[in-house]
């Protein structure tokens, strides 16, 4: 697929796959090894999917730093430029990360890892709604938040006193854009992977991939 005229950029927020520090949430049905392997499953399957789309430039952006060997393994694997996050929470982190990339970018999306329900044409139409002349758009979540932030433009009030990990999220996001003035869309709505009972709809999204076969094989 051809690249689009216009650049944009698709920004992959992750952490390194330390050991109980990731997924933590599911730690008292997976051990910390078994949480930590599969995010960098989740982790790939992400940055994968987004190049198989075609759809834009990909940004790994990595904390607490690039230093990870999974970070440097991604890079000499795919095609993908790796970049530190900076900020003292995520709502500073991701307004860094996003400042950064539209100063020379027409358009930026923001996902995180571990969003399996969300595939390349999710990217796709978030791209493809900017281009429309949304400022914004959103892929809602159904514990309250967002697998996916796109913008055009970016203003720090987006990320500022915005209970982040809540099922606040969205709705303060959503209030946010309305004072801002700004157009906006949702695409459909998708499922995170945060607690015990989603690695069973994990095991049956039948996702042709590493990661489902993983998640057949964890026994909880």
């Amino acid at each position: 697929m051809a690249m689009p005229e216009h650049k944009r950029c698709l920004i992959i927020f992750s952490k390194a796959p330390v050991a109980g520090q990731v997924k933590t949430r599911l730690l008292p049905v997976l051990s910390a090894q078994q949480a930590a392997h599969l995010y960098r499953l989740l982790l790939e399957r992400q940055v994968r999917s987004a190049l198989e789309s075609g759809c834009a430039d990909v940004e790994l952006w990595c904390s607490p730093d690039c230093g990870h060997e999974f970070f440097r393994t991604l890079q000499r694997r795919y095609a993908v430029t790796l970049h530190r996050q900076q900020g003292a929470d995520l709502g500073q982190r991701m307004d860094h990360a996003l400042h950064t990339v539209l100063q020379r970018a027409d358009a930026a999306v923001l996902v995180g890892a571990d969003i399996p329900s969300l595939d390349g044409d999710d990217l796709c139409a978030a791209f493809a709604r900017l281009e429309q002349g949304d400022d914004a758009v959103l892929t809602p979540t159904e514990d309250g938040g967002y697998a996916l932030l796109g913008l055009r433009r970016v203003d720090t009030a987006l990320f500022e006193g915005i209970r982040w990990g809540s099922a606040q999220v969205l709705a303060q996001t959503r209030r946010v854009l309305g004072q801002l003035g700004w157009n906006w869309s949702e695409l459909e709505e998708r499922w995170d992977l945060d607690r015990p009972e989603d690695l069973q709809r994990l095991r049956e999204a039948g996702l042709p991939s590493e990661l489902s076969a993983y998640a057949r094989s964890i026994a909880v």
